[in-house]
């Protein structure tokens, strides 16, 4: 088989929109997902435009997976488990969710693999933020949370930072939890804290009570009972930009890979789109990434380019 002109790692909306955009323009695409998208966790978003009332994460990827079908182009199930490159060529390992493995080679590859989130060290509730019961984006719903009580579990530059952030934009009501971590704020930092009357709590928390998909009150270890109406972690993330990394990607101090004007990363033929690039975390931004990837993946596979000197046009 010829190598294919892209293999795209990732199935969110980054790395269905740069699908759409190959198959739109001719090209021999694979699209492998392990099914583990920030975005499906997303209960409604209403900052995308075109959709004023409102649409959910798994709503839009089943959208995107609809369009995409269109142009005879679906999702494979599977796990890239190796990718290397080699003399202008890209190899990779594809294991599927029944177990087979196969080997493809690509001329381009584009990760859209996203990040995981931290997630906080509740009292018998892991996975928090996973099953949607502690939020991580305000900036694409802490409208909607406007003039509610708000709490914010973070600590550190981070955690103070995403407290302001809800605090002189949406409400007036933000405390920022620690859970037992210490927080050695500057001078200027308590100046900003009591400028926006953020309340800053750093006992542990030792219980909590749940109803449905809210956490109702949290307790701590100090005996304060706390009750708020959103409840947002501000722990950060962890990128999964490995395979990228292991080929030499550049990548900032978060492990997020850095990429140029056409989300080129450091390696040649390697790009990057969505949450796993340095930058702001949001589905507009992803498609805007994969937009741009899939285009520049296009135009150079019809020309020999500057890393690739002795190719033909092929």
């Amino acid at each position: 088989m010829p190598p294919l002109d892209c293999l795209i790692v990732g199935a969110g909306p980054a790395g269905l929109t740069a699908a759409l955009y190959l198959a739109r323009f001719g090209r021999r695409v694979a699209l492998v997902d392990a099914g583990r998208s920030r975005a499906a966790r997303i209960p409604q978003s209403h900052n995308i435009p075109f959709f004023a009332d409102g649409i959910s994460g798994p709503e839009i990827l089943a959208r995107q997976r609809e369009h995409l079908a269109r142009y005879g182009l679906s999702v494979e199930t599977a796990e890239v488990t190796r990718l290397v490159s080699d003399e202008g060529l890209f190899g990779a390992t594809i294991n599927g969710t029944g177990g087979g493995a196969r080997d493809v080679t690509a001329r381009r590859v584009l990760l859209a693999t996203g990040a995981d989130d931290v997630e906080p060290d509740l009292p018998g509730l892991p996975d928090a933020v996973r099953r949607g019961l502690v939020r991580y984006c305000p900036i694409c719903d802490g409208f909607e949370a406007g003039g509610r009580s708000i709490g914010v579990i973070g600590h550190g530059s981070r955690g103070l930072g995403e407290a302001v952030f809800i605090a002189r934009t949406y409400a007036r009501q933000v405390t920022l939890m620690t859970l037992g971590q210490p927080m050695a704020m500057t001078l200027e930092e308590r100046q900003r804290v009591a400028e926006h009357a953020v309340t800053v709590i750093e006992d542990p928390v030792v219980s909590l009570d749940r109803e449905g998909d809210r956490i109702v009150a949290m307790r701590t270890g100090a005996g304060r009972d706390l009750q708020f109406e959103v409840l947002y972690s501000a722990l950060g993330r962890i990128v999964r930009s490995d395979m990228a990394r292991r080929l030499g990607a550049r990548c900032d101090e978060t492990g997020a890979l850095v990429v140029d004007d056409h989300n080129l990363t450091t390696v040649p033929g390697l790009y990057a789109a969505g949450d796993v690039v340095r930058g702001l975390d949001q589905v507009v931004v992803a498609m805007a990434h994969a937009a741009v990837a899939a285009t520049d993946i296009h135009n150079r596979c019809e020309w020999p380019t500057d890393d690739e000197p002795a190719r033909s046009k092929r």
